[in-house]
């Protein structure tokens, strides 16, 4: 069972959650470094990690999938989060330049669709960021954090997903090399998990953070080719010959 948008906000709001959302939001700004006059979209559970773009960029979108349920974000403004299908996002095509995907590929049963849609209301040349889970790292095999529930993923994994759906991988990070330990004396030492983690290139990431542009050409099916058109053989059959030939 996938955990619902109530389990989300209150892991956000432990001490465990702080320190996540403060970790994978620095690796998500170092990919989304500048937004000005951009339109961000986050889909899945992304608004802890879309408040940095809300002053910068144009527009700040946040769906959430029906299965997970909504929340109101941000608290103390106008609303701009909404439940939606993620298969069917209720967009014009090409209408936003970045989209942020964070609790959501590993908890969607269509990721290849909703992957497809993404691409849809992707602008040309746009960008997408994908955290998932790293089927390698401890955070992927305790059930005490979101990234515990549903699929996890391997780099090869997420880079087939991504192309299927029509996207290049073009950017990788990790973050959460620390292992998910709630304590407040451990908590204090995840900065330099992160740091020994990132020098090294240790493979035991909890979450990866891939970074794919929309490809603006759609690949064309190869058409088999026509099966040769196979004549029959007659077989030889005797005939009668003429009676001035017959000895």
């Amino acid at each position: 069972m996938f955990p619902d948008v109530v389990d989300l906000r209150s892991f956000y709001a432990q001490p465990l959650g702080v320190v996540t959302r403060r970790l994978i939001g620095r690796a998500i700004r170092a990919r989304f470094d500048n937004v000005r006059g951009l339109s961000v979209l986050g889909i899945g559970y992304a608004t802890p990690y879309l408040g940095v773009f809300r002053e910068e960029c144009e527009r700040t979108l946040a769906f959430m999938p029906g299965a997970q349920g909504v929340t109101r974000w941000p608290s103390a403004a106008p609303t701009l989060a909404a439940l939606v299908d993620e298969t069917e996002l209720p967009l014009r095509d090409a209408m936003v330049d970045r989209i942020l995907a964070v609790h959501l590929l590993e908890m969607t049963p269509d990721a290849e669709d909703m992957l497809r849609e993404a691409w849809r209301v992707l602008a040309p040349g746009g960008r997408l960021l994908c955290v998932v889970p790293n089927r390698r790292g401890v955070w992927a095999r305790v059930d005490n954090n979101p990234f515990g529930h549903g699929r996890p993923f391997s780099r090869a994994q997420i880079t087939d997903l991504l192309r299927r759906a029509l996207f290049t991988p073009v950017g990788w990070g990790e973050a959460l090399y620390m292992p998910p330990v709630g304590r407040n004396w451990f908590l204090r030492s995840a900065v330099a998990w992160e740091r020994s983690g990132a020098t090294l290139s240790l493979p035991f990431a909890g979450v990866h953070i891939v970074e794919a542009t929309k490809q603006v050409y759609k690949p064309v099916p190869m058409k088999r080719k026509s099966a040769r058109l196979r004549v029959p053989v007659l077989e030889p059959v005797l005939a009668p010959q003429p009676a001035g030939l017959r000895g």
